[in-house]
């Protein structure tokens, strides 16, 4: 393929993705070689537990993978380009600017 060539990517959604899966947060990790994006769904809601030890109080969030993404670092760039101008887009049609309310509270 020529440099100078552009490339138009001609992509396969197989039948049984279409639906997709809903997820309520995402969390980001990396590796020297990969960014790993699990996306979560809550499975339950959120519960009060006292650490059995010091006594501190805090909120567990029961929560489930509903997919697991890997991508090349060189991919982050582009991913990170392509949510900022897909935002931009979706706050002048909605004219919002940031969620209504926190997912899981204050």
């Amino acid at each position: 393929m020529a440099d100078d060539a552009s490339q138009q990517f001609e992509i396969d959604l197989p039948p049984e993705l279409i639906g997709g899966n809903y997820a309520d947060f995402a969390n980001v990790w990396h590796t020297p070689t990969v960014f790993v994006m699990d996306f979560l769904t809550l499975a339950q809601p959120p519960r009060e537990q006292v650490d059995a030890e010091t006594g501190q109080r805090h909120t567990v969030v029961p929560a489930r993978v509903v997919s697991r993404i890997r991508i090349p670092p060189d991919q982050v760039f582009e991913l990170a380009k392509a949510l900022t101008q897909q935002l931009e887009f979706w706050e002048r049609e909605t004219g919002r600017r940031n969620p209504q309310e926190p997912p899981l509270g204050d």
